[in-house]
């Protein structure tokens, strides 16, 4: 829950915070399952594989190659191998942690490697493959890599809706907004922002208005469930 001093200058910050990538691209393209595997061999039999059941493919050779051309935008899902040169596949995945990206993250792992396939699901991975596994172990792995990803993508955008409306609000709304996911009474209200209670009950009406939720239940709900969603970068 905030903690926010009832200032206009508070008010003003709030606003931008909730305009901070408040839109996401509602026209999503077909789901693409990303390859990154520093071993030719490998990436040309996953391609010739996941595309002999009709899922879009692209094969990369390292982490930098697919931070170059990887846009949060961009449905799918990644199929990581955890040893490469360079950056290795943890460290790709703890870097897109950092960015806020939700793509699901499928791990190839060697025998060797599966401690290190358990840390990556500590640190959100979606799922790992000990090598050497069946298409088919590979293939429905990926199948429900894609649902997770098209409901991450369906709650992003009910929380990009959810920031517009808070984005509406006056820099006053903002401080009685706050007040009201605390619990403050009107009363206290009134005294602590320096205007009567009815005007504190006018900004508490507006601010359920724009908001769009019917009790304030829901509205505290909506901040929790905006101020947990991940940023896409």
């Amino acid at each position: 829950m905030w903690v926010i001093n009832p200032t206009s200058q508070t008010a003003h910050a709030f606003i931008s915070f909730y305009r901070r990538d408040a839109t996401i691209n509602m026209q999503q393209s077909p789901p693409t399952i990303f390859v990154v595997d520093d071993d030719e061999g490998v990436r040309n039999s996953l391609r010739f594989l996941l595309k002999s059941v009709g899922l879009a493919t692209r094969t990369l050779a390292s982490a930098n190659e697919f931070l170059d051309v990887y846009k949060h935008s961009q449905p799918g899902c990644l199929v990581l191998d955890v040893r490469m040169p360079g950056i290795s596949g943890i460290e790709l995945q703890q870097q897109l942690n950092l960015r806020g990206a939700t793509i699901p993250v499928i791990f190839i792992t060697g025998h060797g490697d599966v401690p290190m396939a358990v840390e990556a699901m500590q640190q959100g991975a979606f799922d790992f493959l000990q090598k050497p596994f069946r298409d088919q172990d590979l293939i429905e792995r990926i199948q429900r890599a894609l649902e997770r990803d098209t409901k991450n993508r369906a709650a992003l955008a009910q929380h990009a809706k959810i920031r517009e409306c808070f984005e509406s609000l006056t820099p006053r709304e903002c401080e009685v907004l706050a007040l009201m996911t605390k619990g403050t009474p009107n009363k206290v209200m009134a005294a602590q922002l320096g205007v009567s209670q009815r005007t504190v009950e006018i900004h508490r009406a507006r601010v359920m208005e724009k908001s769009g939720a019917a009790s304030l239940a829901q509205l505290v709900r909506m901040v929790m469930d905006v101020e947990s969603a991940p940023t896409a970068q």
